[in-house]
């Protein structure tokens, strides 16, 4: 039986490859701090939620605080809480917590593929992706998150597309556009080579 080259006795592996391998723990302290980052968003979704609804029970420092948020500048600043205000705040809650899908899908899915088995299998609340998640899958998964993040943004804009120039509309719009061909590229890419792996296991 052929031994390994990086490994030493009974699967003990040389200093140096340990040391390498062991170099995947210094991405712990990344996964940390967008744990606080998730935070931040909880505490940001909190404030604006407490502010939409002080606005529509009377509250005047909360409908300030909810006009002044969704005014856009070259626009004339609303002055009642009405539904195009109240879809603004809502996408822009939508945005937060998409985002906050988007850190959850790094954080446990980078922890699970690049640092350490979380052992998840038998939890009743395992994320049904996290059970055959790889770095493809993530990447296909991030993708995906990024242009229902897009969309928010694109449809906040047409909403007060006449604060905006038709080069901006444009743009946004090729930008997501480009995002949405990114995704497609990506999921094809990683099918085609799932495909000739698959290929290549059946020939041996």
């Amino acid at each position: 039986m052929k031994v390994s080259p990086s490994r030493t006795g009974e699967g003990r592996i040389r200093p140096l490859p340990n040391l390498i391998f062991m170099s995947r723990w210094l991405q712990l302290p990344l996964y940390l701090g967008l744990i606080l980052a998730q935070g931040v968003y909880v505490y940001h979704f909190w404030v604006e939620l407490v502010d939409l609804i002080g606005a529509a029970m009377g509250n005047q420092a909360a409908l300030e605080h909810v006009l002044t948020a969704v005014a856009v500048d070259g626009t004339a600043r609303p002055t009642k809480l009405n539904e195009t205000t109240i879809m603004l705040v809502v996408l822009g809650l939508i945005d937060v917590v998409m985002i906050s899908n988007l850190l959850i899908m790094v954080i446990v899915g980078g922890y699970e593929t690049f640092v350490s088995r979380m052992n998840l299998e038998t939890h009743p609340d395992q994320p049904e992706w996290l059970s055959h998640v790889n770095a493809s899958v993530l990447k296909v998964k991030l993708a995906t998150a990024i242009i229902g993040i897009s969309s928010i943004h694109l449809l906040k804009t047409f909403i007060n597309a006449n604060a905006y120039d038709a080069k901006t509309l444009i743009a946004q719009t090729v930008i997501h556009v480009v995002f949405l061909f990114s995704a497609m590229a990506i999921a094809a890419s990683d099918r085609i080579m799932a495909g000739t792996n698959g290929t290549n296991k059946h020939s041996h």
